[in-house]
């Protein structure tokens, strides 16, 4: 599995971006949104239970990300048309602020380490990524377990302080100063 200081792998994947057949669909690639940070998720399977949990959770932080310059991918190895119609069919999903990267030939999946050997699927992974394109935090889960949206955003405040901070440091919060 890639972790911290890897290059991100490069990427190109369909995604869906709004409910709206017209304009539902879009190319995203590791060039979209450059010298942002990225926040990129992987979430096994679409119509599931854990997995809207989470991507609603993310949905409601995306503006905090946003003021971090900070843009959010959620991906799994569904279809752009899967994601659409598991959006067009699930209200906590309708309006999701980010896109949904359909990663059907699970090339970055894999490249990243994340595929679950049994189930072929993503394993619930968060990627940290700055804006040269290294991963800066690595986060995996188990299948049934869903993950911490408000600590991946307090992680991303820690990271962009370029400082060292403490256990459970939140912004605004002093870091720590080394003696000279």
């Amino acid at each position: 599995m890639l972790t911290i200081g890897d290059k991100f792998p490069a990427f190109n994947l369909k995604a869906v971006v709004s409910t709206d057949l017209k304009k539902a669909f879009t190319d995203i690639s590791s060039e979209s949104d450059k010298g942002k940070w990225k926040l990129v998720f992987f979430w096994p399977k679409d119509f599931t239970f854990v997995c809207p949990t989470e991507i609603a959770a993310f949905g409601k932080l995306n503006g905090d990300f946003n003021d971090r310059d900070t843009v959010v991918y959620g991906v799994s190895t569904d279809s752009e048309f899967v994601h659409l119609a598991w959006r067009n069919n699930h209200a906590d999903l309708k309006d999701l602020p980010f896109a949904m990267l359909a990663d059907i030939k699970r090339e970055l999946s894999q490249e990243l380490g994340i595929l679950d050997k049994a189930e072929g699927v993503c394993l619930r992974a968060t990627f940290i990524v700055d804006p040269e394109g290294i991963i800066r935090f690595v986060s995996v889960n188990d299948l049934s377990v869903g993950r911490n949206p408000a600590e991946v955003l307090r992680v991303l405040d820690a990271l962009q302080t370029d400082e060292l901070c403490p256990c459970n440091w939140q912004k605004g919060e002093e870091v720590l100063k080394p003696a000279a």
